[in-house]
């Protein structure tokens, strides 16, 4: 399941980052190649001019046979990469002047598909070389005897030839590049969306299991007093004619599986409303002192029962802004905890202070200790460090993980030190 989950992370994360790579590079494309065809478009619109004088009073004025006018042409620059063609209205050359170091029968091959075909989107590859062209009419600007110049076509046409081989060479180096960091890029991306979908898994994968192993541990919870309650039923059953006073055994039996029962349900309910991030917990002032004055006089009897001395050192009308009666079963969970694991005959030590702005509660028992492998597990729901003592004293391993939960809520944290064979303390701080 979490495999799966895993692998719907990284197809969304790849999904999402190679669309936006593709996207990202197919715009540098698009504008690399808009700028080179229209590099090309101007270059190949270059055209030549021709001016044409005409008058009597003009010194300077050409003449031709039987008074024709006589053409003077002003060509563009040279360019390495750039010809022009002057070809009459079959087609035939007329005049030729390029730079680039050609064959008579290359220009006239080139010339010959560019006439035939005039699109000027086509290129044409010879000798290695690709070509684009231009076709267009001699534009002539003739001046009158007026002196008011008129721009008329000529019977020739200008065809210029531009080399783009190395333009599309870079074109596609460029395309090449781009394919190859965006693959990289995504083999990358690949790797470090493994790695973060599987941290980002741990948590759920963890949440998952305890909550798995929650359910379990409630089942075999729940089992133990509906065991009791039933073989108990079963025995009422087969005595039925005998007096309900005779049965008294059968029916306290039941009373304390239902009781289990209730108290394993109360718990439940207590860490259900404390896990809810909906609740928000209702805070108001009180006097953390007498509260925790009041819970442990309630318990001096279970203390005494275990022999055990309780020494107190609690400062007055300490103020404290939080949940009392949730701060108050805290406090008796604890104190509950320390009576149960401390060595018969031993001590406890509890202690109310002020430290700076917030409240310090601690309380010290001797005893056993917990085992430092133990110690990270302590507030886990159903945990018991002493298993011997699973059912005899009624606890779940549920008050721990309650009271984590309430402190929790107040922005604070339960602390626990121990050193195994001599003594453990619980400790918590609430803001005044």
């Amino acid at each position: 399941m979490f495999s799966t989950l895993r692998n719907k992370l990284l197809f969304l994360n790849l999904s999402i980052t190679s669309g936006v790579i593709i996207a990202a590079f197919a715009f540098v494309y698009f504008i690399a190649y808009s700028n080179l065809q229209a590099d090309i478009r101007q270059r190949l619109h270059t055209q030549p001019e021709t001016q044409i004088q005409v008058g009597p009073d003009n010194p300077n004025q050409p003449s031709g046979q039987n008074g024709s006018p006589t053409t003077v042409r002003h060509r563009f620059a040279d360019d390495i990469s750039t010809f022009h063609v002057e070809v009459d209205e079959d087609g035939r050359i007329v005049r030729i002047e390029s730079a680039v170091n050609l064959p008579e029968s290359a220009y006239q091959q080139l010339v010959e598909i560019a006439w035939k075909n005039q699109d000027e989107n086509e290129m044409i590859k010879l000798e290695d070389r690709e070509w684009r062209y231009s076709v267009a009419p001699i534009r002539v600007q003739v001046v009158g005897e007026d002196g008011i110049p008129q721009a008329v076509n000529d019977q020739n046409y200008s065809l210029i030839f531009l080399d783009v081989t190395e333009m599309n060479s870079t074109l596609n180096q460029l395309l090449m590049t781009l394919l190859f960091v965006g693959f990289s890029t995504l083999i990358v991306i690949l790797g470090v969306s493994f790695y973060f979908a599987n941290r980002a898994i741990k948590p759920i994968q963890g949440a998952w299991e305890k909550q798995k192993q929650f359910v379990a541990d409630a089942s075999h919870e729940l089992k133990t007093p509906l065991s009791i309650i039933h073989a108990n039923c079963d025995a009422l059953v087969a005595s039925q004619e005998d007096t309900i006073q005779n049965q008294m055994k059968w029916i306290d039996y039941i009373r304390a599986g239902t009781d289990r029962m209730g108290k394993l349900v109360q718990d439940l309910l207590i860490l259900a409303k404390t896990d809810d991030e909906r609740i928000t917990l209702h805070k108001e002032h009180f006097n953390l002192s007498e509260v925790v004055d009041t819970v442990s006089q309630s318990m001096e009897a279970a203390i005494a029962s275990k022999r055990l001395s309780l020494t107190r050192s609690i400062e007055p009308d300490l103020i404290v802004s939080g949940d009392p009666d949730g701060v108050s079963q805290v406090v008796g969970i604890l104190l509950d905890n320390a009576i149960k694991y401390a060595s018969p005959g031993g001590w406890i030590r509890l202690s109310l202070t002020r430290s700076g702005r917030r409240i310090e509660f601690s309380i010290t028992n001797n005893g056993r200790g917990i085992a430092k492998e133990d110690l990270p597990k302590v507030f886990d729901r159903f945990f018991r460090a002493d298993r011997s003592r699973t059912y005899k004293d009624g606890s779940y391993g549920l008050g721990l993980s309650i009271a984590q939960s309430i402190i929790k809520q107040h922005a604070s944290v339960i602390k626990v030190r121990s050193v195994e064979n001599q003594a453990t303390t619980f400790s918590f701080s609430l803001a005044k």
